[in-house]
């Protein structure tokens, strides 16, 4: 894994594109039994037949997480927190066998002082054929190079030895 990108490193048009991901019939089984979201839409093939898309096609929530996951390495970001979402709009249906790629744009960068900004990011969620699926704006909180937050959450290295576990003293002469 490549070293994390921290504010300063950013500039406003810089783009990224993920790896690919195929989007299969196991995965939206185990969204809706995550989420309980059983829709016929999703989860029925026959009765998907009658309906607009003729076959059963991924939640929608589904491509927005694999929008927040795919993204979240291309690139790899010194991220504090995930502020919002914004105008979000599902274009088309993703269906199983699929293989989305997400392409995170930076559209704005507004520093916060000398510990972190907030960047916005236009995501797409492209399908095989470079079609948008899903697009809009993510708004993220990245800590700036050399503050102490930057390095929150990492391992710190151990060169300590831990201590020695306490006995327990017994009573002279009892037994337990």
């Amino acid at each position: 894994m490549s070293e994390a990108l921290h504010f300063e490193d950013l500039h406003v048009g810089q783009s990224w594109r993920s790896r690919g991901r195929t989007v299969t019939e196991t995965d939206v089984v185990n969204f809706a039994c995550l989420t309980g979201d059983f829709d016929p839409l999703h989860v029925d093939r026959m009765a998907a037949q009658n309906l607009p898309f003729k076959q059963p096609i991924a939640h929608g929530l589904l491509g927005l997480s694999l929008v927040a996951g795919l993204g979240s390495n291309s690139p790899t970001i010194a991220s504090l927190a995930f502020v919002t979402i914004q105008k979000w709009e599902f274009v088309r249906p993703i269906y199983f066998g699929d293989t989305v790629v997400v392409v995170n744009e930076i559209v704005e960068l507004i520093g916060k002082g000398k510990r972190r900004g907030h960047v916005v990011w236009n995501r797409r969620l492209l399908n095989q054929r470079d079609e948008i699926v899903q697009q809009g704006k993510f708004e993220t909180i990245v800590a700036c190079r050399g503050s102490r937050t930057a390095t929150a959450g990492k391992p710190e290295s151990t060169a300590t030895t831990p201590p020695k576990p306490r006995r327990r003293k017994s009573k002279a002469g009892g037994s337990d």
